[in-house]
């Protein structure tokens, strides 16, 4: 394999496992579960749950998110070993989680990732997550109203503080 495909698939694993938190926080779990293999699977052992094939996994995170106020997940980069079609690696998760029977918290956690390269690009054959800090402290801030949303002038922008302040 070539230096630039070398590169060339590390940065399409690292836009997968974008893809896949981006998709889980836009509750788009049609487009998360093509992220998979068709049997691929997602583990969440302290959940506990385990979900097997693209319709499970979409049904099942569907399930989840229905009993979420709020969910927001940042992958922050991991490692990716790459063995010619078929890859491993694990990306660093830290997640706010309000339910609504009104569970919260924080965690830090590792998703253990199995990969493959398919005619459709790097897919998931397997996302097993692993929570290493949990924190059920109340969360002290909130998801703010539709009406609160910042909102952006057509055409133009706002800057980040204009956004918070007013």
């Amino acid at each position: 394999m070539s230096d630039l495909q070398t590169v060339a698939d590390r940065v399409e694993i690292e836009a997968l496992r974008g893809e896949f938190a981006d998709a889980a926080m836009m509750h788009d779990l049609a487009r998360l579960s093509l992220l998979f293999t068709p049997d691929g699977a997602l583990r969440m052992p302290n959940v506990p749950v385990e979900f097997v094939s693209r319709e499970e996994i979409r049904e099942g995170v569907e399930r989840l998110q229905e009993q979420l106020e709020f969910f927001v997940q940042t992958t922050h980069p991991g490692t990716i070993h790459l063995d010619d079609d078929t890859a491993t690696g694990r990306a660093y998760i830290q997640e706010l989680v309000r339910a609504s029977d009104g569970r919260q918290g924080m965690n830090f956690a590792i998703y253990h990732d199995s990969y493959l390269r398919t005619g459709d690009g790097w897919k998931f054959t397997e996302r097993v997550f692993e929570v290493r800090y949990l924190d059920t402290t109340p969360l002290a801030g909130s998801a703010p109203s539709p009406a609160e949303a910042p909102v952006h002038p057509p055409g133009g922008s706002r800057s980040s503080a204009e956004g918070l302040l007013g």
